[in-house]
């Protein structure tokens, strides 16, 4: 049996994404494969972090007479065991890792003023102080008027009692 080492497409429609295997060279592109050896996301934004290969298991595969396809061997040549980008994708790698900072917004640019509930609000607190000053004068005018009845009912239950 002969080995390829393939890049088989997953993902969606419009979103691909790739797995580095293993396969026999007689299955289709996306078909059977006999073990997964890395990644790669063309949508991840930093380059050198795209791709992810287990160089052991590489090594093993390429020992044994594997044959990479054209677009793998370029991804062996740059992130593969003793690659020329090792450095960097290690590095995009920490990147990738760290928490995303996300800064302050700051005060609003621009707020608009709803002029008509505004309006709408001031004659209505106008109106509702000239009635609480009324409320308040009559409280003042019942408090005296009971404390001057009760007297009088003391004194009208008094004569009746008798």
């Amino acid at each position: 049996m002969s080995v390829a080492i393939r890049m088989k497409r997953m993902g969606r429609k419009n979103r691909a994404f790739y797995r580095i295997c293993a396969t026999d060279k007689r299955s289709p592109r996306d078909g059977r494969e006999i073990e997964v050896i890395g990644t790669y996301d063309p949508y991840v934004p930093d380059t050198d972090a795209r791709c992810t290969l287990d160089g052991v298991r590489l090594q093993h595969w390429l020992s044994v007479g594997a044959q990479p396809s054209v677009a793998v061997r370029v991804l062996i040549k740059k992130y593969g065991p003793g690659g020329t980008h090792l450095k960097e994708m290690e590095q995009a790698r920490a990147r990738l890792s760290l928490p995303k900072i996300v800064p302050d917004p700051g005060p609003p640019a621009f707020v608009p003023e709803v002029k008509s509930e505004a309006s709408s609000e001031q004659p209505a607190a106008e109106a509702a102080a000239p009635e609480a000053v009324a409320t308040e004068t009559t409280v003042e005018a019942n408090a005296d008027a009971p404390t001057e009845a009760a007297p009088e009912t003391a004194a009208s239950d008094e004569p009746a009692a008798s």
